[in-house]
């Protein structure tokens, strides 16, 4: 198997190549791409030096296997298409083609049966959506949802490096607000992404649009509002779901802990606690105010489990599904 991971050095992009080994993806060629200004660093892995190439318009000419885009959406509109015509498969983690109907947006756990015979771009759901639908999805299959309202309390990880590193120069006492709206230290701030022309930001749009898309509901009823924290990594939602029945808890439960990728704690995971995990970690689950709803606390890694892990994973399932 041949791939090629572009944006290799950003905070994707490396857990991307990281999580080649937690899911135990195994290849003949890996070559990783990146800008004029990453390109030329080394990147060891699986006790083999890499040199990062610079991702040009020849670039991807060669046939790969599969290439992971984690580079942004121009890139991504500049370069996929052309690595599809000369015979890649291309997963794409950015927003560029997720509303596109005829291209799919994966969770595989949910709707990788998709990727069945499939050939061309697949696109890669928003890192706040991954974490949700998973718990949704099942909840849904048991009592039917009827509602859905989400706040979010997500990390500065999920702008790049760029949030990173504002935060922390922020912490030192640099009051340059870098990409955000307002000061991010100490602060939250409602506000991800630019309004639209309703109230709702960018981010909250796309929590909507994804989820119905990937869970196949389209007239679901979901609101979001979407908040920027200053912690490093890992998004926290609060989900209030309601249902058309009345609900045993237990059994959500008891389903939660049937699978391999919800993790349930009686208690409760702040994001401190699940940096290194590629589940989505649930807690807090108790009726909200009748027995046919319930309000829920959802933390997950969202450069693991909400970006990279999700990339992988969806490569494993189509190269699995297609092999024969």
């Amino acid at each position: 198997m041949k791939i090629a991971i572009v944006g290799a050095t950003g905070e994707v992009g490396k857990m991307m190549i990281s999580c080649l080994n937690d899911y135990s993806i195994d290849y003949e060629k890996l070559t990783l791409f990146a800008s004029q200004k990453s390109a030329g660093q080394q990147i060891k892995f699986r006790k083999k030096t890499y040199t990062v190439q610079l991702l040009t318009d020849k670039s991807l000419q060669e046939k790969y296997d599969y290439i992971l885009f984690s580079a942004g959406s121009s890139v991504s509109k500049q370069y996929a298409q052309d690595a599809v015509n000369a015979g890649s498969i291309v997963i794409d983690n950015s927003s560029a083609f997720r509303r596109i109907d005829t291209i799919p947006l994966i969770v595989p756990e949910i709707n990788g049966t998709l990727l069945k015979d499939y050939q061309g771009i697949i696109a890669n759901p928003n890192c706040s959506t991954i974490q949700m639908v998973l718990l949704l999805n099942i909840i849904n299959k048991l009592y039917t949802i009827e509602k859905v309202v989400i706040t979010t309390f997500q990390s500065v990880s999920g702008s790049g490096y760029t949030g990173i590193s504002t935060l922390l120069n922020q912490r030192n006492g640099d009051k340059n607000i870098g990409k955000y709206p307002r000061i991010i230290d100490l602060n939250v701030i409602p506000q991800i992404g630019d309004f639209d022309d309703f109230g709702y930001c960018e981010e909250e749009v796309k929590m909507t649009n994804e989820s119905r898309k990937i869970l196949n509901i389209y007239d679901l009823d979901l609101t979001a509002t979407t908040v920027r924290v200053p912690v490093l990594y890992c998004h926290s939602e609060s989900i209030y779901i309601k249902l058309k029945k009345d609900v045993i808890i237990n059994q959500i439960i008891d389903h939660f802990n049937q699978t391999d990728y919800i993790k349930y704690n009686p208690i409760y995971d702040c994001p401190i606690d699940v940096q290194d995990s590629n589940l989505s970690h649930v807690s807090r689950i108790r009726y909200a105010g009748s027995k046919n709803s319930i309000t829920l606390w959802n933390v997950s890694n969202n450069v693991r489990l909400g970006a990279a892990a999700n990339a992988v994973k969806i490569l494993k399932m189509h190269y699995q599904i297609n092999k024969s």
